[in-house]
């Protein structure tokens, strides 16, 4: 069971719960799934499972505070579930630090697809050495912007001399930017690139985690461009 990915699963619908138990254990997965949120969180705590699968609606502790308070104590991945895919709470939980969600009803295959897409993100976030770009000072593999950064072999942040804690996620979605400074990149672009996704995805996810690395590396490094998507300003 070692060499398994541990899932840690908080869903309170008893039937979901067991039913998506079971399909991920035949897909190889080693799963704890829990009923509510305090039990998510004391598993959590306990296991140090490798990624968190959780339902927005869950009693004790909600998904999306469950979410944040993992988020405080770990960059693990997290996928949100939720019932609608235009509920607030799908915003919400990308807010509090999700990576993804997922649209209930939901298919297995899609889910263990999502599942993987994300762990490969966490795996290797980089895309290799980008040190010769154009618009970036670069020297050893540390790309600079203005006080900003960049250590594309340590994958580490600076602003400012100060160290920037970045999720997986993140990291690689400023990668993306880095790598064509002052180029405009739409959102199905890096909906492609950063979340793998090989179909039309929710822009939304691109947006809440533009919105979170502004937070992070400074407001105006990244600019949206109406109507086409997001660039880092060189």
């Amino acid at each position: 069971m070692a060499d398994q990915t541990h899932v840690l699963f908080v869903e309170d619908d008893d039937v979901i719960r067991e039913a998506t138990q079971l399909a991920l254990e035949r897909d190889g997965f080693a799963v704890t799934a829990m009923p509510d949120g305090l039990s998510g969180l004391e598993a959590f705590r306990a296991d140090r499972p490798d990624i968190a699968l959780l339902d927005v609606m869950v009693p004790g502790l909600d998904g999306v505070s469950l979410c944040r308070r993992i988020r405080d104590e770990s960059t693990v991945p997290v996928i949100m579930l939720s019932a609608r895919a235009d509920s607030i709470d799908v915003v919400l939980g990308l807010e509090a630090g999700a990576d993804d969600y997922v649209t209930k009803p939901f298919d297995g295959a899609v889910l263990v697809a999502r599942i993987r897409a994300v762990l490969r993100r966490f795996g290797h976030a980089g895309g290799g050495d980008r040190a010769d770009r154009p618009g970036a000072e670069a020297n050893g593999g540390i790309l600079t912007f203005g006080d900003l950064e960049i250590d594309t072999e340590g994958m580490e942040v600076r602003r400012s001399g100060q160290p920037v804690a970045l999720t997986p996620t993140e990291m690689r979605l400023l990668l993306e930017f880095s790598s064509a400074p002052g180029t405009v990149l739409s959102r199905d672009k890096l909906l492609e690139r950063v979340w793998e996704y090989g179909w039309g995805g929710d822009t939304r996810v691109v947006d809440v985690h533009v919105q979170r690395l502004r937070a992070k590396i400074g407001q105006d490094r990244i600019e949206t461009v109406r109507g086409f998507g997001y660039k880092l300003k060189a």
